[in-house]
């Protein structure tokens, strides 16, 4: 009776939730690409490119509110019946999306004193910098794609974006090749080849996800292109007061990892490298929890917007058991094959790699003892941000990551002495703390009935 009950939301949930998920892999596939082939290029180019893509992402996380909050108000929208409002909310969400990334291209442009100033080598600035000017154009393309992303997914149609994404990967591997190292006459470029190589890449899957969501005849009715100079300011304001929230949870969150990265420069530039190498393992696995959590974010929407109360519930308890798994499979990979899964991002030649896979194996144990809570926490922001509450997880992200994250990680590291062990045991504390505050707030809020027509579903 229960497994017929929660198996048309299971079937639901996988077949929204999948696409998601390898699109977030694919996107992050082509990131690994980068880091894998700067590594081998050499040790200060790919702690360099740590740094780098550190401080983009703090800015793409305060960006990225705008395109991940539209999520949920589109899918509540199209549950309504509401045209106008699928619009209005994804345009101007794009709008908001393009201006925000032409405002904080200056910042990436004159990274290096920036870096220099919280600690970083000298060598490794420069270079973090020469990458940025170049990569920091394509936050134009990554954010409005992502807003492209959450209306298409909204409508429940995300596997044509998992294949314009997964296009990218090869590309993104022959430029590399091509401009990192110079071959067939290219010109040898570096950090600055793989900067190309991205924004290249980028642009090129904005336009194809652009092209597809005019075309798509479900989306037709939407009209999302039409006019689309002309500013809705109550949309926009919507969009803004739901969107702003989460981006600053995202860089409370994001800023706990980078952070970590800071922290870790302190330390060494070989400590940073294996740092970056474990980090980005597990934030592999987190993409995975990400698309779920996409999904969470348009199922409960979609509940929302009905008013379903049983069905809310059917499908929270459904997305978080399917992460669950998830998680228990990634902690079992993390903590049973640790060094050959480091061994993939370095060149067996090089003198620095076998003290360099010594320290990141040992980091990976640490992250999987965050694979559950990291999983949990971003579960229940896309929860959350299914009922449009977005204010609240903002307050319990800085609370969590910048309160207790961060210190507990200063503190063990550099205090106690513990150097990288230390810091990763400061993220499984504040994401720990987190993962806890927002479950707890989403079911909480679910039983008294706040986000549904209904007083309270048994």
């Amino acid at each position: 009776m229960t497994f017929h009950r929660y198996a048309p939301h299971l079937r639901a949930t996988l077949a929204l939730g999948l696409p998601l998920v390898g699109s977030h892999l694919a996107r992050m596939a082509i990131h690994v690409a980068d880091t894998v082939m700067v590594g081998w290029y050499g040790v200060e180019e790919l702690a360099a490119l740590v740094i780098a893509v550190s401080f983009f992402n703090i800015l793409f996380f305060l960006g990225m509110g705008f395109g991940i909050g539209v999520m949920g108000l589109i899918a509540t929208a199209i549950a309504r019946g509401d045209e106008v409002e699928v619009r209005r909310s994804a345009r101007m969400a794009l709008w908001l999306s393009l201006g925000f990334a032409v405002a904080v291209i200056p910042a990436m442009w004159h990274s290096e004193p920036i870096l220099l100033a919280i600690g970083q080598e000298p060598v490794v600035a420069r270079l973090a910098q020469d990458y940025l000017r170049i990569a920091g154009f394509g936050l134009i393309a990554m954010l409005c794609q992502l807003t492209l992303n959450s209306y298409l997914a909204a409508m429940e149609r995300p596997q044509v974006v998992l294949w314009i994404t997964l296009a990218g990967l090869p590309l993104v591997i022959v430029l590399n090749w091509l401009l990192i190292f110079g071959n067939l006459g290219a010109p040898e470029l570096g950090v600055r080849g793989a900067a190309i190589a991205a924004i290249a890449v980028q642009f090129s899957q904005l336009l194809a996800i652009a092209a597809y969501a005019a075309w798509l005849p479900a989306a037709r009715k939407y009209q999302l292109f039409r006019r689309f100079w002309r500013p809705d300011w109550a949309g926009m304001r919507a969009v803004f007061v739901l969107g702003l929230p989460i981006g600053l949870t995202m860089v409370a969150e994001g800023g706990l990892f980078v952070g970590s990265n800071v922290m870790m420069g302190w330390i060494g530039t070989r400590e940073l490298a294996a740092h970056g190498i474990a980090l980005q393992l597990a934030s592999l696995t987190f993409m995975l929890h990400l698309g779920m959590s996409n999904a969470a974010t348009v199922r409960i929407g979609q509940a929302k917007g009905r008013g379903d109360g049983r069905w809310m519930r059917d499908a929270g308890v459904t997305v978080t058991a399917v992460s669950v798994v998830i998680a228990a499979l990634a902690m079992a990979a993390f903590e049973l094959f640790p060094r050959q899964l480091v061994g993939l991002y370095l060149d067996a030649s090089d003198p620095e790699t076998p003290a360099i896979v010594g320290i990141a194996a040992g980091l990976l144990f640490y992250a999987g003892l965050f694979q559950l809570t990291d999983a949990m926490q971003v579960i229940g922001l896309g929860l959350l941000r299914g009922v449009q509450d977005t204010r609240v997880p903002m307050v319990i992200a800085a609370i969590s990551y910048w309160l207790v994250g961060i210190p507990v990680a200063y503190g063990l590291a550099f205090v106690a002495g513990m150097g990288p062990a230390g810091l990763w045991l400061g993220l499984v504390a504040g994401l720990s703390l987190a993962a806890v505050l927002l479950m707890r707030r989403f079911w909480r809020g679910f039983a008294r009935g706040d986000w549904t027509c209904e007083a309270r579903v048994v």
